[in-house]
């Protein structure tokens, strides 16, 4: 089992799921298909464009076989 990877921004989720996917062997066109969503926005998905859905980058997360969880790591933002 991999380390897990803490993702600060949406270019950190985008690296962990082309990442995956590409070990998986699968293609932006295979996970779009599956997804039901465009080649376009999984590519900005995995690019770490800010506009992306939280709602379906899970669901391309979970298709790819990745858990986004969240860790709390003190009382807050100025931590």
């Amino acid at each position: 089992m991999e380390r897990p990877v803490i993702a600060y921004d949406p270019e950190d989720i985008g690296k962990a799921i082309r990442a995956r996917r590409k070990k998986l062997g699968y293609t932006m066109k295979e996970v779009a298909e599956f997804n039901q969503c465009s080649l376009r926005f999984v590519s900005e998905l995995e690019r770490g464009k800010p506009g992306a859905g939280i709602g379906l980058a899970l669901k391309i997360a979970n298709s790819v076989g990745l858990d986004i969880a969240t860790i709390e790591r003190g009382s807050g933002k100025w931590d």
